[in-house]
């Protein structure tokens, strides 16, 4: 299985400590320091962060200034409701920036998509228009609310 490994400027214990704050049965497993004749960082600051989330194991390195996330890369969160898009949204979006269509930019710039379930089936339902309706109301969000895709697919205007 492959492992996420996250490349930060200083920030990957916050970072790790946020992620396992935020998704449930989550846990910090190990840090690693740089040592004395290892490059890249001061002798006792924190290099390396080994965490999961859920089932996923992930690695947050403190490498430096060198490399920045960009939104080639997100992650995407499957969320069963509502409630959980809200939840997901904030935590993550703090500090950050909202994006288009459910991409937010958390504060250390990486990139998530919260999603909420149901949304597939709307832009795959047989009725091309119906999954026009849902994808053009979609395109005006920033965080999802899959309600008012709901609405927007059965010609309900927007309120």
């Amino acid at each position: 299985m492959p492992i996420p490994f996250l490349w930060f400027d200083g920030q990957a214990e916050q970072a790790a400590a946020l992620y396992t704050s935020v998704f449930p049965d989550s846990a910090v497993l190990s840090t690693s320091r740089y040592g004395p004749e290892v490059p890249g960082g001061e002798e006792g600051s924190v290099m390396t962060v080994s965490f999961r989330l859920g089932q996923q194991e992930w690695v947050a390195l403190n490498g430096g200034p060198q490399f920045h996330f960009t939104e080639a890369v997100s992650f995407q969160i499957p969320c069963a409701d509502q409630a959980e898009v809200d939840r997901y949204w904030a935590a993550l979006v703090e500090g950050g920036e909202p994006g288009q269509c459910g991409w937010l930019k958390d504060r250390f710039g990486l990139s998530w998509q919260v999603v909420p379930s149901g949304m597939e089936e709307l832009f795959s339902d047989p009725d091309p228009k119906r999954a026009e309706r849902a994808m053009q109301a979609m395109l005006k969000m920033s965080k999802l609310d899959i309600a008012v895709m709901n609405r927007a697919a059965d010609g309900v205007p927007a309120s």
